[in-house]
């Protein structure tokens, strides 16, 4: 009789522990992101993991670094994946295809990168002649060379030549070896460049080009079935930007857990290039997608006929400004 009763209560004991797990598993609301490039636009997404807050919204979060972002684009599409960080090429890209995919968050304004040549190049009119090195043609650093070149008087198809020479450890060695005389970098790789002899001649963003460098995408269809996840996932995200623009040290720390990163001026010149681009608001504002329709226009016509406005929801913003969550977060 007393092994029948102890087994009663073991058994009604693992129920009460299952329903309890299953009560706190419905608690959490479960969501899918995936982000791609380890680069300083990118921690945001580390913020979110590293304080908590995504738990602190009621999240149950798996986000997943992909190695690029055509891949967490055709996982979003797919419906593997319920939000992707990445930049507005991503998203008019896709869109222009015929895809639902539309912006909800902004991070990263513009373009953070900056251009490095030979130490013997001092102004833009030497780049004339020059060939430059991007990541790969057609990549959202190889338009914002293009981009930077045509505001600096240079016509980046008439008056150079523009390749592709891999990542940043193979652009040094493209620029090293004379293969290439100028090339696009962000922090906090510009001050790796300056060490290794080469020049900072120009910093992109202070060209202030509306770009979405980075981004928050999901689609429509999920806006629809999921709109309060994605909710608390702008809240969680616009909570991020507040501790990376008022939580130096700790976000340097993060900085460098992310980007194996020690020294410490290029620390702290990747965090003051990136903390002062985050904005308290992350509207996702049709400038930033205008930018890159214009660009495109003259060889596609869809791009030419698009309005720049149907890419992106303001309404996730808007709310969270409605109910004073972000002039609170800036009160504290």
């Amino acid at each position: 009789m007393h092994k029948t009763i102890s087994g009663i209560a073991f058994a009604l004991i693992a129920l009460v522990g299952f329903l309890a797990a299953t009560d706190q598993a419905f608690g959490q609301e479960r969501v899918r992101i995936a982000w791609a490039g380890a680069s300083p636009a990118n921690s945001p997404i580390w913020v979110v993991q590293e304080r908590g807050f995504l738990k602190k919204q009621g999240l149950d979060a798996e986000v997943i670094s992909i190695t690029n972002s055509p891949t967490a684009l055709q996982a979003l599409l797919a419906g593997e994946l319920d939000i992707i960080v990445t930049s507005v090429t991503t998203l008019v890209s896709s869109r222009l295809a015929g895809a639902d995919v539309v912006m909800i968050l902004g991070m990263v304004p513009t373009f953070v990168d900056h251009i490095i040549t030979l130490p013997s190049i001092t102004s833009a009119e030497q780049l004339k002649g020059k060939t430059g090195g991007v990541n790969r043609l057609g990549s959202t650093s190889d338009l914002g060379l293009r981009l930077a070149l045509r505001r600096l008087g240079v016509d980046p198809d008439k008056d150079t030549k523009i390749i592709a020479a891999g990542g940043n450890p193979e652009r040094f060695a493209a620029l090293s070896k004379g293969l290439v005389q100028f090339t696009i970098m962000p922090e906090p790789f510009v001050r790796e460049a300056e060490k290794l002899g080469f020049r900072d001649l120009l910093d992109i963003g202070s060209l202030k080009i509306p770009f979405w460098w980075n981004a928050v995408l999901t689609r429509e269809a999920i806006i629809k079935s999921k709109r309060p996840v994605l909710a608390r996932f702008a809240r969680a995200m616009t909570e991020a930007l507040h501790f990376l623009r008022t939580e130096k040290e700790a976000s340097k720390a993060i900085f460098s857990k992310n980007l194996r990163l020690t020294d410490p001026e290029g620390l702290e010149r990747a965090y003051r290039a990136y903390s002062g681009v985050f904005p308290q608001a992350p509207y996702p504002t049709p400038e930033g997608v205008k930018t890159l329709l214009d660009d495109m226009a003259p060889r596609n016509p869809k791009a030419a006929a698009a309005d720049p406005k149907s890419f992106v929801d303001m309404s996730f913003v808007q709310e969270l400004e409605a109910s004073g969550f972000i002039r609170q977060l800036y009160r504290r």
